[in-house]
């Protein structure tokens, strides 16, 4: 700084304002300034600036995998959040393992992120406490936290499972299925309860063999499509509990020659084209959400946390309407 600022022919304090975009300094002088910064090669030392400030100007997003595309719309969108705010976004995958999230979040709290948004993988996030009474605000989304009091954005799964299934009721079918994420994950037991609840609504019967909660593994998907599918009087309808289930199960139905209904949950990409009924959230609604909630805090919000629960919407495109062959 002591450079540029003889460069420029200015103080210190000036260089300093404009480096951090203060006001005070005339048109002619910040462009010197600018200028001798150009020249030099000079940048900002951030860590410098954390020491005076307290501040990193950097957020941790925790996604459970950065492959799944549902999770790029609301990567993009806190991202756009965060820069909107002058902030870094840093982001990891938990991989659907509650300790590696532990891991994560901790070694970002360790590089003193500002916030986290956190997607979890775990149901106990006590490990959390002595971070955010340190300061670190912290957003759940997506699924709520576990064991302790923290701001969570969901989509309502729940509403989101009850409407695809009575979609497919309505279409004429009794016996449908339902396919799902492992069951100690809060959107695979929402949309299972919802999934009940419309079937209940129906006065219809659920039998046993009709559900299948699990891995989205291609193999395990394949296998509880084609137990459903078997017998004297298999599914004639599925619903998909997830993205990844959908696309397993497209694949599974494609070969067959007697049509099955299908409604999935999650929006995927060329289901247009494909004629996929699908129950849609909206991902980037999600992240921008919990990231504007999340800058709410760290501006000061003292606010009680909130359990903020958006709407999914039931998009027919033909798989859902495909009447029972039987």
């Amino acid at each position: 700084m002591k450079d540029v600022a003889a460069r420029a022919g200015v103080g210190l304090k000036t260089v300093s304002r404009v480096v951090n975009g203060e006001a005070g300094v005339t048109p002619d002088t910040e462009r010197r300034v600018q200028e001798a910064i150009e020249a030099l090669g000079f940048r900002r030392n951030d860590s410098a600036r954390v020491l005076r400030k307290g501040r990193t100007a950097s957020i941790g997003l925790v996604l459970e995998d950065l492959a799944d595309p549902f999770y790029g719309p609301l990567s993009r969108a806190v991202e756009e959040v965060a820069r909107a705010h002058g902030a870094l976004l840093i982001n990891g995958s938990s991989a659907e393992d509650p300790d590696r999230e532990q891991e994560l979040a901790l070694a970002l709290c360790a590089r003193r992120v500002d916030g986290l948004i956190v997607i979890p993988a775990g149901t106990d996030h006590r490990y959390l406490e002595p971070e955010i009474r340190a300061g670190i605000a912290t957003v759940f989304v997506d699924r709520p936290a576990g064991r302790i009091d923290a701001d969570v954005v969901l989509s309502d799964s729940f509403g989101g499972a009850r409407a695809g299934v009575a979609h497919l009721i309505a279409h004429g079918h009794r016996r449908i299925g339902f396919i799902g994420d492992q069951p100690r994950i809060h959107t695979a037991v929402e949309r299972l309860r919802g999934y009940r609840a419309a079937m209940e609504d129906a006065g219809l019967p659920v039998d046993d063999g009709w559900v299948s909660l699990g891995s989205t593994d291609p193999a395990r998907v394949r296998e509880a499509t084609a137990a459903m599918l078997a017998g004297p009087e298999p599914v004639t309808a599925i619903f998909a509990g997830n993205n990844r289930v959908t696309v397993t199960v497209v694949r599974e139905l494609a070969p067959r020659e007697r049509p099955v209904a299908l409604v999935g949950f999650d929006d995927i990409e060329l289901a247009d084209l494909l004629g996929i009924t699908v129950i849609a959230q909206d991902a980037a609604a999600l992240g921008r959400t919990a990231a504007e909630r999340l800058f709410r805090r760290l501006n000061g919000s003292d606010d009680a946390p909130a359990r903020i629960e958006l709407k999914t919407v039931l998009i027919p495109r033909g798989s859902g309407e495909i009447p029972p062959s039987s």
